[in-house]
């Protein structure tokens, strides 16, 4: 056998060991007993070792929006590698960040017109707080140093990233984080808007939490609000109606940035390219990762206002502005990756499809209302979460069980979080890519009892 036939057979076939990977966010020996390992990809489908066919409702994990193996894509990763495998961007450069920061440009709301790259999710949220710190401190206005995130919001794994979010596990073990932050309500709201269809009715209110800080911290001393337009690690958490306008009229009214972080709802998840422009909000910042390389390579962006990049062009020429960058900015594979996959979305108009197939999938996710334990339903876009009763002195388990026997029993992949079953399928899915997710969901959930 030869080398590369030795790393072909490892790579497809289930391993001898597996306690040396420690698995993140993963109940490690839990899975160790009864793996559920992918093997290979393409479009609507991963294979697992075992040979079945897994019908992908996930989008991997929320990041592959052009489905999997996707040929322009992979040719131009390997071209790429070949070409330039790395170059530094530290007072040196290579032409592909330029082009690619230009692209994404164009598909961005109007005025974020600045990209900063980075290599994941959470390094564009520690980023984009850091931009914003830094902003008031370009400015004169040094003291602005709160940062203000809400409660059930994720925004990755870093310390500014767990600061600012409000998911308790992710906080609980590491200490007090960063000073200075606080969190407005979230705004699931069952009791209300259970088995809503979009956007909740009842919560505008729960804007005006920004206000309350205000009172309690004084407007001068907080720099920065950062939220989800849609919370995803929380369970597919959806923003009232107007809520997200009013937050970004507060904090035009006290001066404060607004970042939203898009990770998860960028690159048409929810039907143009980024949620603010599906919702009519434009912030100051926007974070994203995921489906900027659908998820073929690691990498992130962060968008940039003019007013926040300019603030920082001033002085001596031969100073450096921003003291922050990462190793991998904008990394060759990355950028080339970024650029195929752009042209793949646009090429079959796929930032359109969440808006064709929303109604559709709508119908397809609401007719679960009724089967055994379920007891919300929320969906926008092509985003779709199933919220399950937890079961008596054991929350989560009920969700964990529909998972396990989602993946084993129905060839399904969903997500699941707590007891919430999330859905975010590739955006090539076909109507009868929906009907078989939800055949498939609803089997498992009468099967968990």
């Amino acid at each position: 056998m030869t080398p590369a036939d030795d790393l072909a057979h490892q790579a497809t076939a289930a391993p001898e060991h597996t306690d040396a990977f420690w698995m993140p966010f993963t109940a490690n020996r839990q899975f160790k007993k009864t793996p559920r390992l992918l093997a290979s990809a393409e479009g609507m489908y991963y294979r697992s070792t075992d040979g079945r066919e897994i019908l992908d409702g996930t989008g991997g994990l929320w990041c592959c929006n052009a489905g999997h193996a996707r040929p322009r894509i992979v040719k131009a990763i390997q071209e790429q590698a070949a070409t330039l495998d790395f170059a530094p961007t530290f007072q040196m450069g290579h032409p592909l960040p330029f082009v690619l920061a230009e692209r994404l440009k164009a598909i961005a709301p109007d005025g974020l017109d600045h990209v900063f790259f980075t290599n994941s999710g959470s390094e564009s949220v520690d980023t984009a707080l850091k931009i914003a710190l830094a902003y008031h401190r370009a400015r004169g206005e040094g003291q602005r140093t709160r940062l203000i995130g809400r409660e059930k919001g994720y925004h990755g794994v870093g310390f500014g990233g767990i600061s600012v979010g409000g998911m308790v596990n992710n906080r609980k073990f590491f200490g007090a984080m960063l000073p200075g932050v606080d969190h407005l309500r979230h705004t699931l709201d069952i009791a209300r808007n259970g088995f809503n269809r979009g956007l909740p009715k009842h919560g505008i209110e729960l804007a005006e939490d920004l206000e309350r800080l205000v009172q309690l911290h004084d407007a001068s001393t907080i720099a920065a609000v950062i939220v989800e337009p849609i919370s995803g690690s929380a369970g597919v958490v959806l923003p009232p109606e107007g809520y997200l306008k009013r937050l970004r009229e507060i904090c035009d009214k006290h001066g404060i940035l607004l970042i939203f972080d898009e990770v998860i709802t960028g690159f048409g998840r929810v039907g143009k390219a980024f949620a603010a422009q599906r919702f009519g909000v434009t912030p100051d910042l926007i974070t994203t990762a995921k489906g900027l390389t659908n998820g073929a390579v690691p990498m992130g962006a962060v968008f940039a206002s003019g007013k926040i990049h300019d603030a920082f062009m001033h002085g001596p020429e031969g100073a450096i502005e921003l003291f922050h960058g990462y190793t991998y900015s904008g990394h060759p594979l990355a950028c080339a990756a970024a650029l195929a996959t752009l042209d793949t979305y646009q090429e079959e108009g796929l930032f359109e499809k969440a808006i064709e197939l929303g109604g559709y999938w709508e119908d397809a996710i609401h007719a679960l209302k009724g089967l055994p334990n379920v007891i919300d339903i929320r969906n926008y876009g092509l985003i779709g979460a199933v919220e399950l009763a937890a079961r008596e002195g054991a929350p989560g388990s009920r969700g964990y069980d529909a998972f396990n026997r989602a993946f084993h029993d129905q060839n399904l992949m969903v997500r699941c979080t707590g007891d919430v079953l999330a859905l975010s399928p590739p955006l090539i899915l076909q109507k009868e890519h929906i009907d078989r997710i939800f055949d498939r969901l609803a089997a498992t959930i009468r099967a968990t009892a």
